[in-house]
């Protein structure tokens, strides 16, 4: 099938590796079998003329594989399901004399046994889960061929070819890129490994382009759009370079659990010149901060087109465009968010917060964080390399956290084995349980080296972990997929078995937990509104008939979400007297002097508040962290919202604060309406208005949405979006 390559293999190998989907050898287009006769013409034996592949997107090919919404010219069909080709010869077809079969070929060095070179054989009746090509029309020089492949077949671009039979050898047509066929994924295919059953999981999951991703605080839930645009031109291929960027076998690109996990490694650029750099301190002078992107598109293509990382990414950057690279390809994605989601870096299922004497937080022996929120993916496929009952969704994440067999990429972990503790199933399940079952633990370091817990929290991790609805924007709680509910006899059993395979739950501590304490403390952080002033309201309830004098500390500190402080803004010291059975307020002023210009990314503010009652000698600690409200970018319209025709969008933002804004970028994006574009406004004077227009022409129908973002050097996590209802073109 191809050229002898040199021996370069030490006699492992007989060809090289096969792992580029872009890189092609063509087969010859003559093969015959010893020397050809003078009188005999090949030229008149059947002979191609011409292949037709129905690749229009209102063709019955891609209607029915559901890829008529690629932004591609090529033939696209997902596997496991006829389609239909018509070859046009140089004379009539006859069944009982001619003999020619259909090839596809994909990589340098095909070969049958591995899947790389497929002849598919001319048959009488089509074979469920078998490559076979019958013909349902022959016609003068026509033949139609219905062609079905196989559930498990590569995925990728296949390049096609005709083979004819003579007495004197084989004829095959000439390497035509117009012939080229993408083979996809198909959840509509009972036989493939991410079948998917019912039909409005599939629109959502592998055909809704448009999503909403979930950040902010469990206690100030936000969301913003996301625009995957798996559809948009140039985005398949972009993926498939993905995988051709980790050097994956072509053999194994029809397995969706070793798609998923090369996946999760290559979205990011930690040790493999993936597609995202991911950054954390809040210094993006080489790229585009992680708030400012709207979607994945100009993120993949620019990978593509500069075959370099992309700067910069977070948590909700990298799921969302591993969500476009699962649903481009096929695989049932979504998007996941867990609200105080633990990085536990040993998974010991225990999450150490040390404090010192006087009740602040040790920052040199606190190394565990918790995360406000955390952002992953999950896949939906079988999974036959474990017992029956852990296919369906499957935890994959690709935010370099933690290294897994080498690299930094994490899962596909059976979601229904992290529920019930089966963490010694592969990939990184242990990982994942940590991240919605640890324990917040918090322990006191004495001066003389020994360690008391002051308070456990057992219900904190994992306090609620969501998706996008089905159907709509709106947020669909799936935490019971993950855990059981707190205090149920399922929940210890879970976490029983997760210790009884390996899972490490071991207090670091030399002493006792503490018995509770006669007094309850909590507080309230009142609605923050970005540059405005706000109040801190914190409560003591004394349950006894002592009277208790409490030493308090608020601490207010700019946190990046990942739970890591940066700096200090805010700290008061106070003290409270409580009679017997009485509750009691302490309200603490931040203005906003004491915050503006030491805001990161997300304008994060967390709270810290430790007391001490000095009677029993007992420590309260309670924390909780504030998200800022900040302003929206507007987006208007004017036009007819209709396919084809000019339609001008507005963006509009207004800068409500006390300083001037430098460096400001706006970005718009929206699906099949407008491509991604940005423009910079050096600055913004306090209380001014800018505008932006940029003239569209909508190419697709339908329900879409416009999507637009503010970044400056000194506020971000600005959005703004609009629902829109796309005209199809009247017909003439």
């Amino acid at each position: 099938m191809s050229d002898t390559p040199r021996a370069t293999f030490g006699g492992r190998r007989a060809i090289p590796p096969n792992n580029s989907n872009a890189e092609e050898k063509d087969l010859p287009t003559e093969e015959l079998v010893g020397l050809l006769p003078r009188t005999v013409h090949l030229q008149d034996y059947l002979n191609v003329t011409a292949v037709h592949l129905f690749k229009e997107r209102w063709d019955t090919n891609k209607f029915d594989h559901h890829t008529d919404k690629y932004d591609n010219d090529k033939l696209i069909v997902r596997r496991g399901q006829s389609f239909y080709i018509q070859i046009d010869f140089n004379r009539p077809y006859k069944p009982g004399k001619d003999f020619f079969r259909v090839e596809y070929v994909i990589g340098p060095y095909p070969q049958e046994n591995k899947g790389t070179y497929i002849p598919v054989p001319i048959v009488s009746e089509l074979q469920s889960g078998k490559w076979g090509a019958k013909v349902i029309m022959n016609e003068d020089r026509s033949v139609r061929l219905s062609i079905q492949s196989s559930p498990e077949c590569i995925v990728g671009k296949f390049r096609m070819y005709v083979a004819v039979w003579t007495p004197y050898g084989i004829l095959r047509t000439r390497r035509n890129p117009e012939t080229d066929t993408y083979i996809l994924f198909n959840p509509w295919c009972e036989e493939d490994a991410v079948y998917l059953e019912n039909e409005r999981e599939r629109e959502e999951y592998v055909l809704n382009d448009i999503g909403v991703i979930f950040y902010g605080d469990f206690n100030d839930i936000k969301s913003r759009s996301w625009s995957y645009g798996q559809f948009e031109d140039g985005i398949l291929d972009a993926c498939l370079y993905v995988m051709d960027r980790a050097q994956m076998d072509l053999s194994g690109r029809g397995n969706p659990i070793k798609v998923s996990r090369v996946g999760s490694a290559m979205i990011n650029a930690k040790d493999d010149q993936g597609v995202i750099v991911g950054s954390w301190d809040n210094v993006y002078a080489y790229g585009v901060p992680p708030s400012a992107w709207t979607g994945s598109v100009d993120i993949l293509l620019e990978y593509k087109s500069t075959e370099n990382p992309v700067s910069y990414g977070q948590c909700w950057v990298f799921a969302g465009v591993f969500n476009t690279f699962l649903r481009c390809l096929g695989i049932p994605a979504r998007v996941i968010t867990n609200y105080f989601s633990a990085h536990d870096n040993d998974a010991n299922l225990q999450m150490d917060i040390f404090l010192e004497e006087d009740g602040s937080v040790s920052s040199k022996l606190t190394k565990d964080s918790v995360w406000n929120y955390h952002c992953w993916n999950e896949a939906w496929m079988t999974r036959p390399d474990l017992p029956v009952g852990f296919g369906g969704w499957q935890a994959v994440d690709s935010t370099p956290q933690e290294n897994s067999d080498g690299m930094y990429r994490c899962g596909p972990a059976s979601v229904q084995a992290v529920k019930h503790g089966h963490v010694c199933f592969q990939f990184d399940a242990p990982f994942v349980f940590a991240e919605v079952n640890s324990d917040l633990i918090y322990i006191t370091a004495k001066r003389d080296g020994t360690h008391v817990v002051e308070n456990m929290d057992t219900t904190h991790i994992g306090k609620l972990i969501v998706t996008k609805q089905i159907g709509g924007d709106g947020m669909q709680d799936i935490t019971d997929t993950y855990k059981f509910q707190e205090g149920q006899e399922e929940e210890r059993l879970a976490l029983e078995t997760a210790l009884m395979y390996g899972a490490k739950k071991v207090l670091n501590t030399d002493g006792v937990v503490k018995s509770r304490s006669n007094v309850d403390m909590d507080f309230r952080v009142e609605n923050a509104v970005l540059g405005k002033d706000f109040q801190v309201t914190i409560t003591f309830q004394n349950n006894s008939p002592n009277r208790y004098t409490i030493s308090a500390y608020l601490s207010g500190n700019i946190t990046f979400y990942t739970g890591v402080s940066k700096t200090e803004f805010k700290n008061e010291t106070f003290d409270v007297t409580l009679e017997p059975f009485s509750s009691k307020e302490k309200e603490v002023l931040v203005r906003a002097g004491d915050y503006m210009g030491k805001l990161l990314e997300q304008a994060f503010l967390h709270f810290f508040v430790t007391a001490r009652i000095n009677e029993s000698k007992d420590v309260l600690a309670k924390q909780k962290s504030a998200m800022l409200t900040i302003p929206k970018v507007i987006i208007k319209v004017r036009g007819a919202a209709i396919v084809g025709s000019d339609m001008i969008v507005t963006v509009e933002f207004t800068n409500p604060l006390k300083e001037t804004l430098q460096n400001v970028w706006l970005y718009l994006d929206g699906p099949g309406i407008i491509k991604p574009h940005r423009k910079l406004f050096h600055e913004i004077r306090p209380n001014a208005t800018v505008q932006w227009e940029e003239v569209c022409r909508p190419w697709v129908s339908g329900p879409r949405r416009l999507i637009a973002s503010m970044t400056s050097d000194s506020l971000r996590h600005v959005y703004g979006e609009l629902d829109l209802h796309i005209q199809r073109r009247p017909s003439v």
